[in-house]
């Protein structure tokens, strides 16, 4: 499982668009390094601010 995602990744596991998912890295100070976004840090900070989308976990 990546944990590095590009912002299409990201929006798409996210069930999001990428410019939604862009604004908010911008919004909450989530940095994109090398074109990627480290996938656990911006949902940490979507369920601290209370909007994690609700999303299925994937099971192993």
């Amino acid at each position: 499982m990546a944990v590095h995602l590009t912002p299409t990744e990201l929006a798409d596991e996210m069930h999001m668009k990428r410019r939604e998912v862009i604004s908010r890295c911008m919004e909450m100070n989530v940095p994109i390094f090398n074109g990627r976004i480290d996938k656990t840090l911006f949902l940490s900070n979507l369920r601290r601010i209370g909007e994690a989308p609700k999303v299925p976990h994937a099971t192993a």
